[in-house]
């Protein structure tokens, strides 16, 4: 039997054209698009299907873009009558996540994170602030890496087994990511991001975001959800505004958040919305659940096929 879980993808996911098809073939998916557009005062769907790559890169731009893709395609997934039993999502996806589980209400959510965006860009100035991807090394010997590094360098993503991300300042980043080759990686690249995400170099970000809550309600979930900071269920809708606000500085407990839900008996996992970066990711993290995506027609068709078989 299946026990289906809803994944949601976070920044560099998007790409022009995203959430597209859906909108043009599902009016549910359309009026989110148009929603979006009200909440945010500019055309969502002009920025997500006629843009350039460039525009969508803007961090205050890319976030309410990916979240608006995201619950479009969410909405078309219960429109088909498949539901999750439990959330979560990668760093901006947890957004998406509490509004698929009720916590959230979209309009809210899109306009606190192109506020979001705005604020970890701009906490620190363009080129002060570096990741690196650190390929084939475990974590407790990134995170030596990171110790023995002068300057503010630290875990910010871990990812799934063999893949984690580091943070912080270019210079000190850059060293790390030597350390880290001397000890047995196989890779570390710089990432192209103009900000360190998930650092302590981004408290100030998430003091301004704790302002952006305010007026903001927070409702009861409808299934579990899975937090990036706790690697665990948020116990009460209430907890939720101190997790965001915590998750901005703090790194992003990916794969130990599956690891919890294929514990507890969580056999499906769909990504939904752009791309099939977390899709990758929880093929290395277990390899005994079934993994889907919905972004378009194609990939929509696909996953009920497959479900109903």
């Amino acid at each position: 039997m299946r026990k289906i879980a809803f994944v949601f993808p976070g920044q560099g996911a998007q790409y022009v054209g995203m959430g597209q098809e859906l909108a043009e073939n599902y009016p549910v998916a359309n009026e989110v698009f148009e929603n979006a557009s009200k909440a945010i005062g500019y055309d969502m769907k002009e920025l997500c299907f006629n843009s350039s790559a460039d525009e969508l890169k803007l961090t205050e731009k890319t976030q309410p873009s990916i979240l608006t893709a995201s619950i479009a395609a969410y909405k078309v997934l219960l429109e088909k009558g498949v539901k999750p039993e439990a959330v979560a999502g990668l760093s901006l996806g947890e957004y998406a996540a509490l509004v698929a589980t009720g916590v959230l209400d979209f309009s809210d959510a899109v306009r606190v994170v192109r506020q979001r965006g705005k604020y970890m860009q701009d906490e620190v100035p363009a080129g002060v602030g570096g990741m690196a991807a650190i390929l084939g090394l475990e974590g407790a010997l990134v995170e030596e890496a990171c110790k023995e590094t002068e300057g503010v360098v630290e875990p910010a993503n871990y990812n799934c087994p063999g893949q984690l991300v580091i943070a912080g300042e270019v210079k000190a980043v850059e060293l790390a990511a030597d350390k880290c080759r001397e000890k047995g990686a196989k890779k570390a690249v710089m990432l192209p991001v103009s900000a360190p995400f998930h650092t302590s170099m981004l408290k100030g970000a998430g003091v301004k975001l704790a302002e952006e809550f305010n007026g903001v309600s927070f409702s009861p979930m409808t299934y579990p959800v899975v937090a990036n900071v706790t690697a665990d269920y948020v116990a009460s809708h209430e907890d939720v505004r101190g997790l965001l606000i915590d998750q901005v500085s703090s790194p992003v407990m990916w794969e130990n958040s599956i690891k919890k839900m294929v514990e507890d008996g969580y056999n499906t996992f769909i990504e939904v919305g752009p791309g099939k970066a977390l899709s990758k990711f929880i093929k290395k993290i277990s390899r005994d659940v079934d993994i889907f995506n919905v972004e378009d027609i194609k990939s929509l068709e696909k996953t009920l096929e497959k479900l109903e078989a």
